[in-house]
């Protein structure tokens, strides 16, 4: 997966996707699937938005049981099983628990009926799935068996606890550059650093688009009569430029998740409500040995390359997690790094999360015939929608000629390592020099955040930068401005850059 734009633009595309997130990466597979020639240009690094900043969690269908949104739940619970299959060492079960405290829909008695049900209508969630990776049937506990679990637990007025299963993808940028590598390897050439600017027509029919090389303020034309915009947040801005705004495309909020530097509670992930009037659950899940929480979800105005909640926010947010676990005590001093990114809002102005995916065709609004717009929701339904956009969008073409396994291999070859890895360990450099021949990496950052999970560990990725430059043969100013480049990355997101951190305060 090399960055050859000479030879890219020498090719002739039967599809152009803009927008290197989880859904047009899935979009770029499922077209590889159908011998289809595709081209995917991503205006910054790939999975680097929205994408990168989840809770690492592939969620099933148990919170849309609660509206009885059965199809729904049925994506969901599918989609869950399709990482499950095929990515069995980058996607695990995960035991999740509830304290009840018999209040509202959290009583011993609901939540068992809920949980049958989950397992009912569930039921065929782990054909086809490694044994090791099944997932068990949810049961309600005794209090005792808790506070066993969750030692910290808030005992006060406990009657019990939900327990059921669900999917977690710890290092989700991972598996989003194992699916790219696996569509390039098979008719999809990505392209990363590439920022469309207008689309090439003739005769109101779509005949490419017209993109530029952030890195070198070069423009270039790539030739195809089908190019889909799934800029994710960018959609609706990018459906302005190329042809006119579609306010339901895009309707901003964002949703944001904290790593602290405080050991993990449990080794289930925990979802616990505050006890105050009208409080939301939050979930706490156990993540590189650290206290991962998340999700809120907050209004937003509009589209940003980085959205970072406020201040008042954040400490509203560690409020709720002290008033829930009056032992824990974080501060703002213990957030390692914040995750956000931004989400369909329902409504603009709102929180809550839109329900389904925006599929538009511009032919249908008197614009070029071949031109599409996707928002979608969901990183976990991210595959099924890219089929049911490639299904709606080629008709006879749409027919998958086979499906495309993805390789299985070691962490280490993955790129996968632990959080207090060793600059001085050999198969680590081995790996690292492989993947800047390899995979498109542009920046330092591309390397440490998304090609591999060393910048899970800020503090090790700032210390070992330099010694890593060397690894790409940069020079000194160059090395210096990467490293600079790497460090603001995490002062934006939260983190309070120490001496001993290896960089300048």
């Amino acid at each position: 997966m090399k960055r050859d734009i000479k030879k890219a633009v020498e090719q002739n595309y039967d599809i152009i996707i803009i927008g290197g997130g989880f859904y047009g990466v899935m979009l770029a597979y499922e077209s590889s699937c159908r011998g289809l020639k595709t081209l995917l240009l991503e205006k910054n690094d790939f999975g680097s938005a929205t994408s990168f900043n989840s809770l690492r969690i592939v969620h099933g269908g148990l919170r849309y049981l609660q509206s009885l949104d059965l199809h729904r739940f049925k994506e969901s619970v599918g989609e869950r099983k399709w990482f499950l299959k095929n990515f069995p060492t980058l996607t695990k079960p995960i035991s999740c628990l509830m304290p009840l405290y018999n209040k509202g829909l959290q009583r011993n008695s609901i939540m068992w009926a809920a949980l049958n049900l989950n397992d009912l209508l569930s039921i065929n969630r782990n054909k086809s799935v490694n044994d090791e990776n099944n997932l068990l049937n949810g049961k309600v506990i005794s209090s005792e068996k808790v506070k066993e679990i969750f030692p910290h637990v808030n005992t006060n007025e406990l009657k019990g606890g939900a327990i059921w299963n669900d999917g977690a993808m710890d290092d989700s940028q991972i598996v989003l550059f194992e699916i790219l590598k696996t569509a390039s390897e098979n008719g999809c050439t990505p392209l990363n650093y590439f920022a469309v600017k207008d689309v090439v027509t003739e005769n109101d029919v779509v005949k490419g688009v017209v993109a530029i090389d952030n890195e070198t303020n070069e423009s270039y034309e790539f030739k195809s009569s089908l190019v889909i915009n799934s800029t994710g947040p960018w959609s609706r801005e990018l459906a302005k430029n190329l042809h006119k705004d579609f306010e339901n495309l895009f309707k901003y909020s964002i949703a944001w998740n904290i790593l602290f530097d405080v050991d993990a509670l449990s080794d289930h992930a925990l979802a616990i409500t505050p006890p105050k009037d009208n409080a939301k659950a939050y979930f706490l899940r156990p993540w590189k040995g650290k206290l991962f929480a998340g999700t809120t979800h907050q209004a937003w105005d509009g589209v940003e390359e980085i959205p970072i909640p406020t201040d008042e926010s954040i400490q509203n947010f560690i409020d709720d997690l002290n008033l829930s676990i009056p032992t824990l005590n974080l501060t703002k001093d213990n957030i390692v790094q914040i995750y956000s990114g931004l989400l369909p809002a329902k409504e603009q102005g709102t929180n809550e999360i839109a329900v389904r995916e925006i599929i538009i065709d511009h032919s249908e609004h008197n614009g070029p015939k071949g031109l599409f717009s996707l928002s979608g929701v969901k990183l976990t339904t991210s595959r099924l929608v890219a089929e049911k956009v490639l299904n709606k969008f080629l008709g006879d073409k749409s027919a998958k000629l086979k499906e495309i396994e993805f390789p299985q291999k070691s962490d280490e070859e993955f790129g996968v390592f632990d959080f207090d890895w060793s600059i001085e360990d050999e198969s680590l450099k081995s790996i690292i020099k492989q993947k800047i021949e390899n995979e498109s990496i542009v920046h330092l950052d591309d390397l440490l955040l998304r090609r591999t999970t060393l910048g899970d560990n800020p503090s090790k990725a700032l210390l070992n930068a330099e010694e890593i430059c060397e690894l790409f043969g940069w020079n000194k100013d160059k090395t210096e401005s990467e490293i600079e480049r790497l460090k603001n990355y995490y002062v934006k997101r939260g983190l309070v850059i120490k001496e001993n951190q290896g960089v300048e305060v």
